[in-house]
């Protein structure tokens, strides 16, 4: 493990490279674009798999806002694969972010999935609904929150 950390600062520039890939194609990708996106993330959420720490969870986060704003139903999943990556992305990647299609879109979704991480995700939305997470959501001003924390 200890030969792990002497590699951080190589791993950290590596990040460092990764996010300044993903910030020019801005907060609303399209088209092309939102492949990259997809793939660039489903790296992170491999090697965030591999070993907490070991993906960019703030990178991570920033594909997953990146999703979120195109609000295609089909991203759920990696969205919540990326959240459910380790207890760190869990952290940094807020449960709204499966929602870009809306709450009960995505819901109707999920629940037409019989998928393990479908249920998975399903219940984490039920259980931050009745917490009231979602009280006044709408993606619009979810997405204008995120375009505010990431402006220069």
């Amino acid at each position: 493990m200890i030969q792990n950390d002497l590699h951080l600062p190589s791993r950290r520039k590596h990040c460092d490279e990764r996010r300044r890939e993903s910030a020019p194609l801005g907060l609303h990708p399209v088209g092309a674009s939102l492949d990259e996106v997809r793939g660039l993330l489903t790296v992170q959420v491999r090697q965030e798999q591999e070993a907490q720490g070991y993906g960019d969870t703030e990178l991570m986060k920033l594909c997953c806002v990146q999703l979120f704003n195109a609000g295609s139903l089909e991203d759920v999943l990696l969205i919540w694969q990326a959240k459910s990556a380790s207890m760190d992305a869990d952290c940094s990647i807020d449960v709204q972010l499966l929602c870009g299609s809306g709450l009960a879109q995505t819901k109707a979704y999920l629940s037409c999935l019989c998928l393990p991480e479908a249920d998975a995700a399903l219940q984490r939305l039920a259980q931050c609904e009745a917490a009231g997470d979602f009280e006044d959501f709408s993606a619009e001003t979810y997405s204008a929150l995120h375009a505010a924390y990431y402006a220069p």
